[in-house]
């Protein structure tokens, strides 16, 4: 069999510039889901309280990402990046006034806004790394600058731990081990709390700078234009057209399912450890442990994809997701926090690769397909409330109360479980219909 070019010469600039964009949107997740943790001792907030904090942000895409569509429909794939990387940076400026008002509703509103952002961006460039190039590379060339995504996640962890998390006053503890915050006056949390919202700030401040260099270099460059063959929206018909196709409607399904499951296996890694006796900055380094093993994953997906057709190397991953998230539920101690750290290697193929079978052969209706995708994103936002809900059962803590004898943080994980149970269902069709 001819192997197609993965990524065309001439546009080797334009694709570089790009796949940037992966890591920038990758950086403001993995800096965000410590930010849980984080809020919530600083201004004392119950579990499901700081998961506002993932439903602000992955509510955004959910919000933008059909506008965004309709906006590339009728312009091109460029300016939609422009006016991503706009809200993107309008967004990370805005924690600067909320830290100044020690406002959480703001902080909210300003992830709210800063996804806005990244919902133009993620609905822009993943299709656009799919036209680059011949069809029969397209999910393979997606897999490949999805795997830059981890790596801006895990710059984003790094900032999160050395620059927020480890200067935090209100993670200070005594000999003993015990936070020290929770046990201080209103006075003396008050100037804690001033200290740590700044703390929080000014990352996201500098974050909002860089995506403002990235975009004023990505206007001067050439773009491959991309834009439709007419500019009509056609919204209802394309919709239409999208509703009897199974391959799609089931993708957003099971993408909705696995960003959800994602998310929880990111966000709660910090409480899971915490009970372990693992603080939030410690916690960060099997965060990066788990980073480390998608990127690889991913690198791994690439190479495997060139031999196996997508939806059989998808089904083999959502076994293995379930089955280290069976270990992360009920094997104790360390043990159990390395099976959940192992989730991250089988979750490494499934976001491009159901993103690419649920878009194959869509043409002109791409663009709306693709928005209902990153708007299927909103799993993010629903399913880590839900987590926290079930981490509320016997109090604030994480291990108040026994589920099935283990302690309900281990417990939650049966939500990603099932996440990783539809995503199975769906590869396992698809198989039947040659993908």
């Amino acid at each position: 069999m001819e192997k197609k070019a993965l990524i065309p010469k001439k546009i080797l600039i334009p694709f570089i510039l790009i796949t940037s964009l992966f890591a920038m949107w990758g950086f403001a997740n993995d800096i965000t889901n410590p930010m849980v943790a984080a809020f919530k001792r600083v201004l004392e907030l119950n579990n499901v309280q700081a998961s506002l904090v993932q439903l602000a942000f992955y509510g955004g895409y959910f919000t933008m990402a059909l506008p965004a569509a309709i906006f590339i429909k009728k312009y091109s794939y460029k300016i939609g990046i422009l006016i991503g990387l706009g809200l993107y940076a309008f967004g990370a400026l805005l924690f600067y006034p909320a830290a100044a008002w020690e406002s959480y509703f703001f902080f909210l509103i300003a992830l709210y806004i800063l996804t806005f952002g990244l919902a133009f961006l993620e609905t822009t460039a993943n299709p656009y790394i799919l036209s680059m190039g011949p069809v029969e590379t397209a999910t393979r060339r997606l897999n490949f600058a999805q795997a830059f995504n981890p790596m801006g996640a895990l710059a984003g962890l790094f900032v999160a731990k050395e620059f927020i998390l480890n200067a935090l006053q209100s993670n200070a503890t005594d000999a003993q081990g015990n936070i020290i915050f929770s046990t201080l006056d209103d006075s003396a949390k008050a100037l804690i709390r001033t200290n740590d919202l700044m703390v929080i700030r000014n990352p996201y401040v500098i974050l909002g700078l860089v995506v403002i260099a990235l975009g004023i270099l990505i206007s001067i460059v050439k773009m491959p234009e991309n834009k439709s063959a007419n500019n009509k929206l056609d919204f209802w018909p394309s919709l239409k057209r999208l509703g009897k196709n199974p391959d799609f409607v089931e993708g957003v399904i099971a993408q909705m399912f696995y960003v959800g499951a994602q998310i929880m296996v990111w966000t709660y890694i910090y409480q899971y450890a915490e009970v372990l006796g693992i603080d939030n900055a410690s916690a960060v380094n099997y965060a990066y442990t788990a980073l480390a093993l998608f990127l690889t994953g991913r690198w791994v997906c690439t190479y495997f994809l060139r031999y196996l057709k997508p939806a059989k190397l998808l089904l083999y991953f959502s076994i293995l997701a379930g089955l280290f998230t069976i270990g992360a539920i009920f094997i104790p101690g360390i043990m159990g926090l390395y099976s959940l750290v192992g989730i991250s290697f089988a979750m490494s193929l499934m976001f491009p690769t159901i993103y690419g079978i649920a878009l194959e052969g869509l043409q002109e209706d791409a663009k709306y397909g693709a928005a209902f995708l990153v708007m299927a994103i909103v799993g993010g936002a629903i399913m880590p409330t839900l987590q926290g809900v079930l981490l509320d059962i016997g109090g604030p803590g994480y291990d108040d109360t026994l589920i099935l004898g283990v302690p309900e943080v281990n417990f939650s994980f049966i939500l990603p479980f099932f996440c990783f149970v539809v995503v199975g269902l769906f590869s396992w069709r698809r198989m039947s219909t040659g993908h």
